[in-house]
């Protein structure tokens, strides 16, 4: 029995194949009680592969399984939710960069790491969750980091949410969530229940009531990190 810490939950999670096992490996938390299963069987493993237009080996469908899985239940009864975005961590304080994929999320947080070096840590390339823990909003890392699988098993409060743009210059400007509203959906699981619609919507009430939102229109150089952090800070750079 292997339980994980994630979002600051004990799950118990029975990996079937090596690959997931290596990924978890950095969650491990050594404790014996836990919240929920979050494992994926064959049968689910094989239904998933048999849905799959372009065939890719059964153990690559064990991870997304576990993950929905953990984000349903976070969403249900934990104050959470996933969110696709690539998430860093600058003086203990943290800031998301959401957008289709292929826009350059993963480009631009590297600008940050140039930009402000070791100051910055990454907390999730990819796949974070975003949960609410007594009363604050955390954006909390798991172990699916992406391709490039950059991350580190961290949590940090949220700073800023940004929805990045494509631009011919540099503009960063704070935004309501109505403005970006299709954008915060498209990056989060959709409810599988009626009633978790509600809960999320609330949830992003809450997020952004604390956290700063930043629609960001930018170019693929670091003076895009300049403008994206001065967008939410005093201190400018």
């Amino acid at each position: 029995m292997a339980i994980y810490k994630i979002a600051e939950i004990n799950i118990l999670i029975n990996p079937i194949y090596g690959y997931t096992k290596k990924q978890m490996e950095p969650f491990i938390c050594g404790e014996t009680d836990y919240e929920f299963d979050a494992s994926a069987t064959r049968e689910e493993i094989e239904r998933s592969v048999s849905r799959d237009e372009t065939p890719v080996p059964p153990a690559l469908h064990e991870g997304p399984i576990i993950l929905t899985k953990i984000c349903r239940r976070m969403l249900e009864d934990y104050d959470g939710f996933f969110f696709h975005s690539s998430s860093l961590c600058l003086n203990g304080e943290g800031y998301l960069f959401t957008a289709l994929s292929g826009t350059g999320k993963s480009t631009h947080t590297s600008y940050w790491r140039e930009l402000f070096g070791g100051k910055v840590t990454m907390i999730n390339d990819d796949k974070p969750i975003i949960r609410k823990i007594d009363g604050k909003f955390y954006v909390c890392s798991t172990p699916w980091m992406g391709k490039s699988n950059i991350g580190t098993n961290l949590n940090a409060p949220v700073k800023a949410v940004y929805v990045l743009k494509r631009g011919d210059e540099n503009r960063a400007e704070q935004v309501s969530p109505a403005k970006v509203f299709r954008e915060l959906l498209e990056a989060t699981l959709l409810p599988d229940k009626r009633e978790n619609t509600a809960k999320l919507l609330e949830l992003y009430d809450g997020l952004f009531s604390q956290a700063k939102l930043v629609e960001l229109y930018c170019k693929p150089e670091i003076e895009a990190a300049k403008t994206a952090y001065n967008a939410v800070n005093e201190e400018k750079i």
